[in-house]
């Protein structure tokens, strides 16, 4: 007996909001903050008010740039009604496209305040940061040159969900920048690229017809499995280089338990691709970038 489908909300609604954030999304910009803590903490440079501006800022600049995506690939014709991904809140009618500008604006402003007290902490170079993120948000998908449309989406999620959050949490803590930080953003900008690596195979088909030229479908799809299998391998070699010669604890290396979580995803990238059996994908490559950053954060904090 088949379930029956949950109501959509109402226009305009809160839930409304709520689904254009994307909440599965949200992880992402956890995990770098957790990992860049766990450093600080290892390190003896913890401080807790930067650190939770840091968490809030890092969800406030995804949010705004979900509510920007929503609304530029609406504009430019790459959320259709044969999309097989999570519903889209303007090209579902849920929100209006001055509403979904006037949240972005919104979430972006939020994340300048928690900026401005981070500034006030660690200095001018948060500024940098801080402009910089809220750039490449509206420019992934706005702009006469989008990132995502010219390939660009992959280097932009390595170095801002990688070295520059992970990085830029341990600064606004320790108020310098160790080579160690970047190391562990390498690892956590790997897995979460490797989020959008099986969410561009998902939509090849669709991105390619409206013009939308993923890295995915610039490799097609055997250099998009290439793709994802080296950025596994790249976030797990991270530990081992970590201990070997960046002085991290022992216990670092738990991330390498969450090792066999990655087969599940790793099979289903490299069988023929179905877009719909994908998102299960796509769920448990989130679940893993997750779990890793929490086990690594409890390897420094141990």
């Amino acid at each position: 007996m088949a379930l029956p489908t949950p109501p959509a909300p109402a226009a305009g609604s809160l839930t409304s909001w709520v689904l254009a954030a994307r909440p599965k999304t949200l992880p992402a910009a956890i995990a770098p903050v957790l990992v860049g803590t766990g450093l600080a903490v290892e390190r003896g440079a913890f401080a807790l008010w930067p650190a939770l501006a840091a968490l809030l800022g890092a969800l406030l600049i995804q949010v705004g740039t979900n509510f920007a995506n929503d609304y530029f690939d609406f504009r430019k014709g790459a959320d259709t009604e044969t999309r097989v991904g999570p519903t889209r809140a303007v090209q579902s009618g849920l929100l209006t496209p001055r509403e979904m500008l006037a949240g972005t604006a919104a979430a972006f402003g939020a994340a300048t305040v928690c900026g401005a007290y981070l500034t006030a902490v660690a200095g001018w170079p948060v500024v940098a940061i801080g402009l910089a993120s809220m750039a490449a948000g509206v420019l992934y998908t706005g702009g006469p040159a989008p990132l995502g449309y010219v390939g660009l989406g992959d280097p932009f999620v390595f170095v801002f969900f990688g070295l520059v959050a992970v990085g830029g949490t341990y600064y606004v803590q320790a108020l310098e920048l160790a080579p160690a930080a970047l190391l562990a953003g390498v690892a956590m900008g790997s897995l979460i690229t490797a989020i959008l690596v099986v969410n561009n195979l998902r939509d090849v088909d669709t991105d390619a017809a409206s013009g939308k030229r993923t890295l995915a479908v610039r490799l097609g799809e055997r250099g998009t499995r290439a793709e994802f299998a080296l950025l596994l391998a790249v976030a797990y070699a991270v530990p081992l280089v970590g201990v070997a010669f960046f002085s991290w604890p022992r216990a670092t290396l738990l991330a390498l338990a969450t090792a066999p979580l990655a087969l599940a995803p790793l099979r289903a990238v490299c069988a023929p691709r179905d877009p719909a059996r994908l998102n299960p994908a796509l769920g448990a490559t989130a679940r893993l970038s997750a779990l890793f950053a929490v086990c690594l954060t409890l390897g420094f904090v141990a």
